[in-house]
């Protein structure tokens, strides 16, 4: 196995000591991250509203999941490395900036091509707010404080993933899907204040060239990171992205009883991450198998026992607390297969992750459009499952070499 790819000392800017900022900048960095990921699935819970309003397709809907994502894939290397030798708190107030015009500009779009255009400027702020913010934990606080203080910024991952889509949902309820947009723009321009007045100026200290992000593609430990992040999430997005539009039409359920649902999976979500991020330190790769293979069954029993409430619910609870250990144990597993080079393993976790939202709610929307919200879970179930089979063989190939 080669050795992970670092930056050289060349890389490396000689710069003092920048002062730490402390724990109020540390949730300033997690609100922003929770701000983008709030925003990135938004359009989950309100989907069949949004489509309503502009008379497309559910499918056709899902393109709002669909652009960020692969714009943050291929912004979350080339922005990175292209701003390498900027301040790193100026980047995070300029990627911040644009999400908030992004929500406005969705809450006042006359036409869905507007909606689509704000989606872009999420892609692009995802892609740098992100891969910049998950590596700056050790620079805000103590030593002896820095694995704390990532577990709270990695916190925001999936509390933004569980938590988003259910409050959008309720506020698109009570107020409308406009109204939940503009609410995550008021929510990041107090973001953009908090980055402003609480983050100390971090001039860079590692240059994070493309070059180190082709030698971490070189380690086996990333790929197959790569590979098991890529098979989980595309399980993931490919079925919970029209998750909305199956409550609808299989289980019948109401408008309320969707955003209790939804509310009940975020709760769980909350669960799962507390619980993934117990276990994580010990054991990511197993965290993170055991998460898919949830998830698999969650997915392929959903058409069977969620055409009543209650089995619906259940296995939703079961979704939920599988899903919300899944960012927490992959960003782990990148972390730990490049120590030497935190920022380029952000930029793969983010860029691969992206990608693969994007990925899996591209072809859950086309399999929805040509087939039905029943048939759309036991395929997205099927691909968590094959996660869970690649682990294992990787775990079989490894005892046999050890």
């Amino acid at each position: 196995m080669p050795p992970p790819a670092t930056a050289s000392v060349h890389d490396r800017p000689s710069s003092p000591r920048p002062s730490h900022g402390g724990w109020p900048a540390v949730v300033s960095v997690a609100l922003g991250i929770f701000a983008i990921v709030t925003t990135e699935i938004l359009p989950i819970g309100l989907l069949t509203s949004i489509g309503a309003d502009f008379t497309v397709s559910d499918g056709m809907a899902g393109l709002m999941m669909t652009m960020p994502g692969f714009l943050a894939a291929v912004a979350a290397p080339l922005v990175t490395a292209a701003t390498a030798r900027f301040d790193r708190r100026l980047m995070l107030c300029v990627f911040t900036l644009p999400l908030a015009l992004a929500n406005f500009l969705a809450a006042a779009a006359p036409d869905y091509w507007l909606v689509l255009v704000s989606r872009v400027m999420v892609g692009v702020t995802i892609g740098g707010f992100w891969s910049i913010g998950a590596g700056l934990a050790e620079r805000l606080v103590r030593p002896e404080s820095a694995r704390r203080a990532t577990a709270v910024i990695f916190s925001a991952v999936p509390l933004g993933s569980v938590l988003g889509v259910p409050a959008g949902t309720l506020v698109g309820e009570l107020a409308g899907w406009r109204t939940a947009f503009a609410a995550m723009g008021v929510l990041t321009v107090g973001v953009l204040v908090m980055l402003l007045r609480l983050v100390p100026p971090l001039p860079p200290v590692r240059v994070t060239r493309l070059s180190v992000l082709g030698g971490l593609l070189r380690t086996t430990g990333i790929r197959l990171a790569l590979l098991l992040t890529f098979l989980v999430v595309l399980a993931h997005f490919g079925t919970y992205t029209y998750v909305t539009p199956f409550l609808e039409r299989v289980t019948h359920a109401g408008g309320g009883t969707i955003t209790a649902f939804l509310l009940l999976y975020g709760a769980a979500g909350v669960l799962g991450n507390w619980l993934g991020g117990a276990w994580v330190v010990r054991c990511p790769r197993t965290v993170l198998g055991l998460a898919a293979g949830l998830i698999g069954a969650a997915t392929l029993l959903l058409p069977v026992l969620g055409r009543r409430d209650a089995g619906a619910v259940a296995l939703l609870l079961v979704w939920g607390i599988a899903y919300g250990a899944v960012p927490v144990a992959s960003q782990t597993w990148f972390s730990r297969a490049a120590p030497d080079a935190p920022e380029a393993a952000s930029v793969l976790f983010t860029a691969s992750f992206q990608a693969t939202i994007s990925t899996g709610a591209l072809l859950g929307g086309v399999a929805l459009d040509r087939t039905s919200p029943s048939a759309v879970m036991p395929l997205g179930g099927c691909v968590a499952l094959l996660a869970v089979l690649a682990l294992g063989a990787a775990q079989a190939a490894r005892a046999a070499e050890g």
